[in-house]
């Protein structure tokens, strides 16, 4: 048995891949309400997020949701089945046409949205019936409750992309606050004075990658020992 893989020990959380909570604004879903008219008063920038965040005061109550391209402040926003096919509305799925663009799309009716939330990413729904197919950004086709909101429109922030990073330090930031792991060297590119599988004619490990349980830090490196399988007789 080895060790964890490095996206084993990342699920798992602790210190170092914890994504830092105060860089997220809270849970970002759709408004819970069946039907109304809100404006949105202010697009933010959320340092978690890949997209903005728009403000959105329906009566009094501000929430928070996935800003739309082509979004303004003073737009109003409309949900329900009975609203334009207008970036920004919040629509039933059963009440979009077919061809529609569509992000932040729910799971299960009423639980606030929870595919195609990136920036620049949208679906399209391809039918309805008792179940609505959609295709998703990566080509794949699924099914949804025709009662499961979505909001019309592709996600702001397809450009983030597109602006280079400049050093190493800023990709390094960026990567901390989406809670993604930052490259790591691999030990066989090292020099031998820096890792034990470094040197060599070639990169090779030179000795046997699997490492006992006791050995001290430093050497402690590639995979564990396996154990066991049972006890000797």
């Amino acid at each position: 048995m080895g060790k964890n893989l490095r996206q084993q020990r990342r699920g798992r959380g602790g210190s170092q891949y914890r994504s830092p909570s105060h860089r997220h604004l809270g849970d970002i879903k759709l408004p819970p309400i069946n039907e109304g008219v809100g404006r949105i008063i202010d697009l933010i920038h959320a340092p978690g997020r890949t997209g903005p965040l728009a403000e959105v005061d329906f009566e009094g109550q501000v929430f928070r949701m996935i800003a739309s391209e082509g979004m303004q402040i003073g737009q109003e926003i409309f949900v329900g089945g009975s609203g334009a096919i207008v970036p920004g509305n919040i629509m039933p799925l059963a009440s979009i046409p077919e061809g529609t663009l569509i992000h932040n799309i729910e799971s299960k009716p009423g639980d606030g949205g929870k595919f195609v939330r990136s920036a620049g990413n949208a679906a399209m729904v391809v039918s309805r019936g008792a179940k609505v197919v959609v295709q998703l950004p990566s080509g794949v086709m699924r099914t949804f409750d025709p009662r499961c909101r979505a909001t019309i429109g592709v996600v702001a922030g397809s450009g983030h992309k597109e602006k280079p990073f400049g050093k190493a330090g800023a990709k390094f930031h960026a990567y901390r606050s989406k809670s993604k792991a930052y490259f790591k060297v691999r030990g066989v590119a090292m020099n031998p004075v820096d890792h034990p599988h470094g040197g060599g004619s070639h990169q090779h490990v030179g000795k046997p990658s699997t490492v006992s349980r006791n050995a001290p830090p430093g050497r402690k490196v590639g995979r564990l020992s396996p154990k066991r399988k049972k006890e000797r007789k």
